[in-house]
């Protein structure tokens, strides 16, 4: 319990375990991404985590992902609260029972390289201009925490086909926010999506992560819908055109998705 003591009082590790509660089982590169500081600082900072059992990594090739491992806080919980709010604690340890024997959602990630800088790309997943250019929709909000945002029409009507939450916007290097009907939060059955921005020598490398997909259908679609989304961004951001032919059927199949 020392370990886990020593592990909690440092910021940039609960920093660390905040990004693994949203958007669980992340790479080293990717926790990074989050975090003015070396590779080698972070990996020291996880290192802790995982001697304290905070977190656990599994390999996938030649990735270690890092998963969040809630017990020890759990753990803490029971011995020093417990007493105060048992009925309170057996229904989130229920909670957590269920979460860890329901099956794994999944994710879909798809990985582009664009002619631009970070700021340019920010600039483009947030403007209700640009999105409109290259979405075929305007997504509008204020782009904060917390804060609704909307995937509304082009054709004069205002009205949203779709939309979400924001959970994280750290510009103009990653966005995290709920998918799906407009207005929906981040409950057990919302979709989340991760937009990572990292410079890659004199361009970007952009990372989509759709998660908590429910069904293989919803794979099936966001596997059609953000390869075109994708490209029609980096077409217009290269070239100040979009795709001639773009296929704007994309949008029903990422909204069925969400």
């Amino acid at each position: 319990m020392d370990r886990v003591f020593r592990a909690l009082a440092d910021p940039t590790r609960r920093r660390l375990l905040d990004s693994l509660r949203v958007a669980n089982g992340q790479t080293l590169g990717r926790l990074c991404g989050s975090l003015d500081m070396t590779r080698q600082s972070v990996t020291q900072h996880l290192d802790v985590l995982a001697e304290a059992n905070l977190i656990s990594t599994v390999r996938r090739g030649r990735e270690r992902l890092h998963y969040l491992n809630p017990v020890p806080i759990h753990e803490l919980q029971q011995r020093w609260v417990a007493s105060f709010e048992e009925p309170r604690l057996r229904t989130l340890d229920a909670i957590r029972r269920h979460a860890e024997e329901s099956p794994m959602k999944p994710t879909f990630v798809y990985v582009t390289y664009i002619q631009a800088t970070p700021e340019r790309v920010w600039e483009a997943l947030t403007s209700a201009d640009l999105t409109g250019e290259f979405w075929g929709h305007s997504n509008v909000s204020d782009w904060r925490p917390g804060s609704p945002w909307e995937h509304r029409r082009i054709d004069g009507s205002g009205d949203a086909d779709g939309g979400g939450v924001v959970l994280e916007a750290e510009p103009p290097t990653r966005l995290v926010m709920t998918f799906g009907e407009a207005g929906s939060g981040p409950g057990p059955a919302a979709t989340t999506v991760t937009f990572l921005i990292e410079p890659f020598h004199d361009i970007v490398r952009l990372t989509v992560t759709h998660e908590n997909l429910q069904t293989g259908d919803d794979v099936t679609a966001v596997s059609a819908g953000w390869p075109a989304v994708m490209a029609n961004l980096k077409s217009l951001l290269e070239t100040g055109r979009v795709l001639s032919h773009a296929p704007w059927e994309m949008h029903a199949d990422l909204r069925a998705a969400g």
